[in-house]
């Protein structure tokens, strides 16, 4: 019987070491070929990068570095020296202690871009805002008296005049909306008195909005030349040596440049002064949706897959969006070709239309492609932040409240709506005064909501349907 133990328990003794010994040598097995594969892995790898390195053929890239020798020559004398002068009337102590005048004169320097062999300038409004005299010095030093054709603040762009008898160097216009990031650009202006200055770098990005709050619509394209106090107003030179770009623009805390500044894109500039000289005043075309740039957060709070387009979450009426058959829930991902990822996108390009233009847009419904061609119309509205959608009124409802002009509340922002409510104002009910200042049209607010900080006082009359007068005060 113990024999037949001892027998026995070492034949499980012999079959635990046989086992074992095969675990191990299986292990062992097994960790050699992983250390093969990965070598060979590796091996793949490296002969995949050297082929690259030997047979990538980069001769569809144009590698060569522009000759700014030859477009700083063509586009230097098109840049001018604009230097405006306006009266102050702040009066200081000093002025009273040395007898001075209350009026000083104000003097502001900036830089424009001739467009015509007689004598059109495009600038920045901002370089000729408050001017009451204008002097403009081109490349050559000649010095002219301007004066200004038209302005546009919402764009920052305005058009001036010069008389001379000779035919002057002018700058072509190229397509800002072919640009792409990376191209090499020219920034050519007057920064701190110094004039005829060329700078170069690259496009660093487009469509470009410097407003946190999204208040007022930017579009600007992004460049890393270096622009200091002075370029505004200046051209932004393709390697073509066409212009696509006014310089407008720096972010800095110091005042002078940091690394990058932006332009506005030639093809909104051109389409301002186009329509100051025929119409008087910029056209806007309006294609009458509201809505958010998506990304991620936004994605995934609206349950849906796209993280770039324009989320349509309101349609206009009245709109051409609306007849076109657009709907609440559709995602426009270009316009015309011109691809939209978010909202600074869609409004650049807008921008460059007029009422009445047709476009072709391109929507994601259902997660479905679909075109459809909108008619453009005028813009009759604004969305006012602390009320809602504001509406110009129809001679017919002026009519009835025996107005000359106004605007009227259309529909309610949802933040304030049971704020407006409890005090018992109502949709259709007019804004007579902003600030003090009288509402007769949305352009009124327009300019009102781009020149004042978000955390300003404001105080609003309204007139009620009821023909009383409510004032409110907002801190």
């Amino acid at each position: 019987m113990k024999k037949f133990i001892v027998s026995f328990f070492g034949l499980v003794i012999l079959i635990l070491s046989i086992i074992l010994i095969s675990n191990i040598i299986n292990d062992n097995i097994q960790e050699e070929i992983s250390k093969i594969n990965e070598a060979k892995s590796k091996d793949l790898v490296l002969k995949s990068f050297k082929a690259q390195t030997q047979n990538t053929n980069y001769n569809y890239l144009n590698i060569q570095r522009p000759d700014f020798v030859e477009i700083a020559k063509k586009s230097i004398n098109t840049v001018v020296h604009v230097k405006s002068s306006s009266s102050k009337s702040d009066y200081s102590i000093e002025d009273f202690i040395f007898g001075r005048s209350q009026r000083r004169p104000q003097v502001g320097s900036g830089s424009g871009v001739i467009i015509s062999s007689d004598g059109y300038i495009i600038t920045n409004h901002h370089v000729i805002e408050t001017a009451e005299d204008i002097q403009i010095t081109t490349n050559n030093n000649q010095s002219f008296d301007a004066t200004i054709i038209g302005s546009d603040e919402q764009n920052d762009i305005a058009l001036l005049k010069i008389e001379t008898q000779d035919e002057l160097p002018y700058a072509v216009f190229g397509d800002s909306d072919t640009t792409q990031i990376g191209e090499w650009v020219l920034a050519v202006g007057n920064p701190f008195n110094l004039t005829s200055t060329v700078t170069a770098g690259i496009i660093s990005a487009k469509s470009r909005s410097l407003d946190p709050t999204g208040r007022t619509t930017q579009s600007y394209i992004q460049t890393d030349a270096a622009v200091n106090p002075g370029n505004s107003g200046g051209a932004l030179i393709n390697d073509q040596g066409e212009l696509i770009g006014i310089n407008t623009a720096i972010q800095t805390q110091t005042g002078s440049y940091v690394g990058y500044s932006f332009a506005v894109p030639s093809n909104i500039a051109k389409k301002v002064i186009e329509d100051i000289l025929e119409y008087g005043n910029v056209q806007y075309g309006f294609l009458g949706v509201t809505g958010t740039s998506l990304n991620s957060f936004r994605a995934k709070e609206l349950k849906v897959e796209d993280t770039e387009g324009f989320f349509i979450n309101g349609i206009d009426k009245e709109s051409g969006a609306n007849t076109a058959g657009i709907k609440i829930g559709d995602i426009i991902k270009d316009i015309d070709g011109i691809k939209i990822s978010k909202f600074s996108d869609l409004k650049g390009y807008l921008n460059t239309k007029r009422p009445n233009d047709i476009v072709e847009v391109n929507l994601k419904r259902d997660d479905q492609s679909k075109k459809v061609k909108v008619q453009l119309n005028r813009n009759e509205r604004i969305n006012f932040y602390l009320i809602g959608i504001l509406k110009n009124m129809s001679p017919d409802e002026l009519s009835e409240r025996n107005l000359d002009d106004g605007v009227k509340i259309s529909e309610f922002n949802s933040d304030y709506k049971s704020y407006w409510e409890d005090y018992g104002v109502k949709e259709n009910d007019v804004i007579r005064k902003i600030n003090g200042e009288d509402i007769n049209s949305i352009s009124d607010i327009d300019k009102i909501v781009t020149s004042r900080k978000y955390y300003d006082p404001i105080s609003i009359e309204i007139l009620t349907q009821e023909n009383k007068l409510e004032r409110f005060n907002f801190r």
